[in-house]
């Protein structure tokens, strides 16, 4: 048995909440454009695999917590995990109660985080005996999740209908490079691809300003004004059963186990259905918001940590809107790793524990002291030094960086060509995991539809 590089994995654990502190406070960044993109540059970098999980452990904790404080605080999500807390937390925040819904956040994510991770190494270790039969199937359980997910969604007509339509675009370009020789044929392009999916919608926002009439439209004049709660008042204690009642822990227990038995959904969706349930029955407004904001942040973490442990640990394939999002790097990475050689083929179960204990931890008792007691200077720091649009323009950049080492400079105009496609898609209500999943069940469908 190697000895374990701990150093290594405290420091990746560090510099994953130091990086994903700055970037959670920040309004408007997506889960997977944040994540992706900087763990395939680890990944790249040559870091060890079990350095490389640690580093992703400990960014998910991380960013899952810090992405729902400017919901709290100025009325803004920070990802679309925390768009669903939305309505509760504009509602407390009228009310003046901003710096209770960040200690409930932070409490909600910590149990989460507690209840999630030992359930997936039990429900991994469960299924791990079937990871072949599993594995044969996984096209046709991807072609089956887009329609669930389409089910489910706002627009449920066009999503289903969109599924053939988009898998042809996906595979269509990947003849095209073949065809022309770009790649090796038979070589899959997804991490580019993916990353057209997760810019779509920002790409649409762009060029919509290219139009004279709907930039003025958006022209704004003045600053808006935004009351930060200062930290003296946020948090005077960081005792979590002093935050919530036992009823608001049952509450959020609860849906945080079940969940681990449907990482295969949507996080999103899961996170709405399971934290509205809950307050279903609650008669006071106030009660309802802090309970609903308290449930959600648990199940944020569950469906991410279940979604990803799971998977890398039992299968070895992306079998989740996580693994195949935010995570997708940790199992298709070429050169370091391919769909054959992964982190489920070089870590050992006791390696998956450690760096999965390493990064939670670390990560978990960081970001949840950091939160209760910085949280306003933190929010004020970043809204005033650092700009939205040059994070914006740094993900662009790196994604347009991966998208000519995939296939040179032929694909970034591809991957311009699937976010228009799928961005449009997405405002019109075909959620991400439609998207994802079809991008992953391509092959299978249009394999299918030839021998119709």
């Amino acid at each position: 048995m190697e000895s374990l590089p701990i150093l290594q994995m405290i420091l990746a654990a560090l510099g994953a909440v130091i990086i994903y502190i700055f970037i959670g406070f920040i309004p408007g960044t997506d889960e997977t454009s944040v994540l992706m993109p900087i763990t395939l540059t680890v990944i790249l970098a040559g870091v060890q695999p079990i350095v490389v999980l640690t580093f992703f452990i400990a960014a998910i904790v991380t960013l899952n917590l810090t992405n729902a404080i400017p919901t709290a605080l100025v009325g803004l999500p920070g990802g679309v995990m925390s768009s669903p807390m939305m309505e509760h937390s504009l509602y407390l925040k009228e009310k003046g109660m901003s710096a209770l819904v960040i200690k409930k956040m932070a409490v909600g994510s910590l149990i989460g985080t507690v209840i999630s991770i030992p359930m997936a190494l039990i429900l991994a270790n469960i299924l791990a005996p079937y990871a072949k039969n599993i594995q044969t199937l996984a096209p046709l359980l991807f072609f089956i999740g887009a329609i669930f997910l389409s089910i489910i969604g706002k627009n449920k007509m066009l999503a289903l209908f969109s599924i053939i339509p988009m898998s042809i675009l996906f595979m269509g370009l990947r003849y095209l490079y073949w065809g022309i020789g770009v790649v090796p044929k038979n070589t899959n392009i997804t991490t580019s691809f993916f990353l057209g999916i997760t810019i779509g919608p920002l790409i649409i926002s762009l060029l919509t300003l290219l139009n004279k009439k709907n930039l003025d439209s958006m022209m704004i004049e003045g600053k808006k004004k935004i009351l930060i709660p200062s930290d003296a008042i946020i948090n005077k204690t960081l005792n979590l059963f002093k935050v919530l009642t036992k009823a608001e822990i049952r509450k959020a227990s609860i849906p945080a186990l079940i969940v681990s038995f449907l990482f295969v959904l949507s996080p999103v969706g899961l996170t709405i259905l399971l934290g509205e349930a809950v307050v279903s029955r609650e008669k006071d407004p106030v009660n309802k918001a802090t309970t609903a904001i308290t449930t959600m942040s648990a199940l944020g973490q569950a469906t991410y940590l279940s979604g990803i442990i799971i998977p890398l640990i039992a299968l070895g394939i992306p079998l989740s809107p996580t693994s195949i999002g935010p995570g997708s790097a940790l199992f298709n990475a070429p050169p370091v790793f391919t769909v054959d050689n992964n982190l489920h083929h070089m870590l050992s179960s006791w390696e998956f524990v450690a760096a999965i204990l390493t990064g939670a931890i670390i990560a978990a008792s960081i970001t949840y002291y950091i939160t209760n007691r910085f949280a306003g200077r933190i929010s004020t720091f970043v809204l005033h030094k650092i700009p939205h649009e040059a994070i914006i323009g740094l993900f662009i950049s790196l994604i347009l960086l991966l998208s000519y080492m995939d296939a040179g400079l032929i694909n970034i105009f591809g991957v311009l060509l699937i976010g228009i496609t799928c961005g449009t898609l997405n405002k019109m209500g075909v959620n991400y995991g439609v998207q994802f999943m079809t991008l992953y069940a391509a092959p299978w469908i249009i394999e299918k539809l030839t021998f119709l």
